[in-house]
């Protein structure tokens, strides 16, 4: 056999198992208003925001006359060297590091996206998903606009550049009032930053300032996490509202609402279960605080005998310590990551199966071997890098291993912003607990309810903050905020083959 095709073929497989199995996160953005520096604070912004998408990255700046954008495939680090900043003048900019959901994974499709109209030329970068962009592209195509991507994203700028209203504010909303889904999104004029969310508010977006020196103008901050606001001493001063459009100019700071009537709160559960950063707030609240709850009340729902608590690093660490200190077992890092392992490798034989987890996993012996182990772990998708680990565990001497999964079974796609597998390779949506059990190999296997959830991400918050009616849970309910939804994917799913 020809060895290259072989290694190509193996890393191919690895991929696309890998990419299966865990639900990949959305898009992060960032934008700064009235900073001379404004593309590097944009960067180390981004840098921030990194875990939130890896395939390409892009900023934009204006001084007041001209715009300027640099957009690459990579992580933002790899994109943006300070030669490559010098070229990104100006007081505003705004940046966007991506994982493609809707478009295909290509420079074409990397953000900002910036198109140029009557209304003048508009940037974007947005994190989210949009469902009605058939028919409102359609229209648009009709209306004479000519799209430069097939991202959804610019959707909203088409929208904007089409409008019949006078002011560039009023085309704005215009817009976001007739588009459907998921956005959290900032856009930049020649002299002016907007940021707005989508009437449900599925995504997070937060504003921060940091207080000008010897009586300058403070500098305005928007960002998808509060983590990045911290990395630029910005004071974070609250979120975009749902269905809010912020505009920063030399005025000031203005607001308006655009949603057309009252809309119920989805704002999306897994943002604390896995994709923010626990030293983030995100919807006003810690996700430290729901991760370590969503641990503690784990212990409470599934207790079972064991020796040691071992976080499946990093997404699982702070639920096992929630976990351990509620049962009083201890906690340690029995598997060990390597930081070092990049998006894609290539294994070195098929016939080694779990190679690829051990590139990035290692067991610790010393710690494992002639214990129970209770493994605590964000989410099962598909099944098999939990079975890998578990096996990897019990090989390293684990007496037992029973997995622990913080939030409830993935039962079902999403259409927000997450880029889900479809229902059929979703393992809880065609398996019973018992069998993702078996094909796991785990001696137990226990989820969190999804009433332990919500009870997790809302407890000791004041009257008037989240309530468990606060989120979206579709993931796990099927049940939708929104009504335009492929039918199909929904659907009861064929069996899956375990093997």
């Amino acid at each position: 056999m020809n060895t290259t095709l072989s290694l190509a073929q193996d890393m191919q497989d690895h991929e696309a198992d890998d990419h299966l199995d865990k639900l990949r996160e959305e898009c992060g953005v960032m934008a700064v208003y009235n900073h001379p520096d404004a593309a590097r604070l944009t960067y180390w912004g981004l840098y921030s925001l990194q875990h939130r998408g890896q395939e390409s990255g892009g900023i934009a700046s204006a001084d007041g006359e001209h715009v300027n954008d640099i957009k690459g495939m990579g992580l933002v680090s790899e994109i943006f060297t300070d030669d490559v900043l010098q070229k990104l003048p100006g007081h505003l900019a705004i940046g966007h590091t991506r994982y493609s959901t809707t478009g295909d994974s290509a420079l074409l499709n990397a953000q900002p996206i910036s198109v140029e109209s009557t209304k003048g030329l508009i940037a974007i970068a947005h994190n989210g998903n949009l469902i009605n962009l058939g028919t409102a592209k359609e229209r648009l195509e009709r209306d004479g606009a000519i799209f430069q991507t097939t991202s959804d994203s610019e959707i909203i700028i088409q929208l904007v550049a089409h409008s019949k209203c006078t002011t560039l504010v009023d085309c704005m909303a215009e817009a976001l009032a007739q588009v459907e889904g998921a956005f959290s999104i900032v856009m930049m004029t020649r002299n002016r930053i907007f940021a707005a969310r989508d009437p449900h508010g599925f995504r997070p977006l937060c504003m921060g300032r940091v207080t000008g020196e010897d009586g300058a103008p403070d500098t305005f901050v928007f960002a998808s996490e509060t983590c990045a606001l911290d990395l630029l001493h910005a004071k974070y001063e609250r979120d975009v509202e749902p269905g809010e459009l912020v505009m920063v100019s030399e005025d000031g700071v203005t607001s308006r609402h655009f949603a057309k009537g009252s809309v119920p709160p989805a704002s999306c559960v897994f943002e604390h279960v896995y994709f923010a950063r626990p030293d983030s707030k995100v919807f006003g609240r810690w996700v430290q605080k729901s991760r370590e709850e969503m641990g503690r009340q784990l212990a409470r729902e599934s207790a079972v005998p064991a020796d040691l608590v071992v976080p499946v690093p990093d997404s699982g660490v702070t639920a096992a310590i929630g976990y351990a200190a509620e049962s009083g077992i201890p906690f340690n890092f029995g598997l060990i990551r390597n930081h070092y392992v990049g998006r894609t490798f290539i294994e070195p034989t098929q016939r080694v199966r779990d190679f690829g987890v051990r590139m990035k996993l290692n067991p610790s012996r010393a710690l494992l071997e002639g214990k129970r182990v209770i493994l605590i772990d964000d989410s099962i998708i598909r099944g098999t890098t939990s079975r890998k680990i578990v096996r990897m565990v019990r090989a390293a001497g684990a007496t037992e291993v029973h997995l622990r999964i913080s939030c409830p079974p993935t039962i079902s796609p999403c259409f927000y912003g997450v880029d889900t597998p479809s229902r059929e390779h979703l393992i809880a949506a065609n398996k019973s607990l018992a069998e993702i059990c078996a094909y796991i190999e785990a001696d137990s296997l226990a989820y969190l309810s999804l009433v332990g959830l919500t009870h997790s991400c809302t407890t000791g918050e004041p009257l008037g903050g989240l309530s468990p009616a606060s989120f979206c849970t579709a993931c796990y309910t099927g049940e939708y905020p929104t009504q335009m939804i492929d039918v199909s994917e929904i659907l009861p799913a064929p069996a899956m083959p375990l093997a």
